[in-house]
């Protein structure tokens, strides 16, 4: 009933021309929509309004951004917190139902526009934006580079006894180098390399872990680069894996070493080769 009414009323509306239309070109032209901007900036969010409307306005410092908020399976209270929160024409909000990184961060890379993407948490906090300055001066200084990371910079341990792959020894070293894998977040991406050679994350990693390390280890055997930078941030609560899903993420640490140890143990020095004989460049 209530769709017949409504369809009637706008039957009307539409007759008598009595609907507001205050909508025209100049109008949208006044929104400043950036079609192609420099950096996209991607937060994953569960839960944690408060802690993205707190960096908003960090990141409106860069100006040439857009910014797109993954709201996956939040409480009604917060969709609507960060709804009213974006109010930019390049800022948008992805509604997911509690799909996890792997599948929300693919989907808002098809999304964005920017020539890099860096993929965020709701917990990341920073001041200014240096790391994203530094970030952009790093990508045009190495034009093969795919995945630049500003958390940590690893290698992928690979146990034969155990036949499953982890996160091994930090091999992060003065302002910049290149790594064997990096994880999120920020987590920098090449638009352009990342669509004409990596296409996706895995979805074999589906809902979550280890799908970053796979990503640095397709990114290496495709003859791209993976590097590391100090991007300085701090959180500001507790990460939401170990938050919301401690019992799952153990589960999901077994399955998916597993599946990493299959796809590469094989191709360890291969990547180790790789890796050094870039930062010998």
């Amino acid at each position: 009933m209530k769709l017949l009414v409504e369809k009637i009323k706008l039957a009307l509306q539409k007759r008598t021309g009595s609907a507001q239309q205050k909508k025209n070109h100049a109008s949208w032209v006044a929104k400043g929509y950036r079609k192609e901007p420099k950096v996209t900036f991607v937060l994953q969010s569960h839960d944690k309004s408060l802690q993205i409307c707190h960096v908003l306005p960090k990141l409106r410092q860069y100006d040439n951004a857009e910014i797109i908020v993954i709201d996956d399976g939040s409480k009604v209270e917060h969709t609507m917190r960060l709804a009213a929160a974006l109010i930019g024409a390049n800022e948008f909000l992805l509604r997911a139902n509690d799909l996890f990184e792997n599948v929300t961060y693919d989907k808002a890379i098809r999304l964005a526009n920017g020539q890099y993407i860096a993929l965020m948490q709701d917990d990341d906090d920073f001041e200014g934006v240096g790391w994203v300055e530094k970030a952009v001066d790093l990508f045009r200084r190495h034009p093969r580079m795919a995945i630049l990371g500003g958390k940590g910079g690893l290698d992928i341990a690979f146990e034969p006894d155990k036949m499953w792959a982890h996160g091994g020894a930090s091999q992060s070293q003065g302002d910049f180098c290149f790594v064997t894998a990096v994880n999120r977040a920020p987590m920098w991406i090449n638009k352009e390399l990342y669509t004409q050679h990596l296409h996706h994350i895995d979805f074999r990693f589906a809902p979550f872990q280890f799908d970053d390390y796979e990503l640095c280890a397709r990114t290496w055997l495709s003859g791209l680069q993976v590097g590391w930078y100090d991007a300085g941030f701090q959180s500001l609560t507790a990460g939401g894996m170990r938050l919301w899903n401690n019992d799952f993420t153990k589960e999901q640490t077994l399955l998916n070493g597993r599946l990493l140890y299959q796809l590469y143990a094989d191709k360890q020095d291969e990547i180790r080769r790789l890796v050094s004989e870039s930062n010998q460049q």
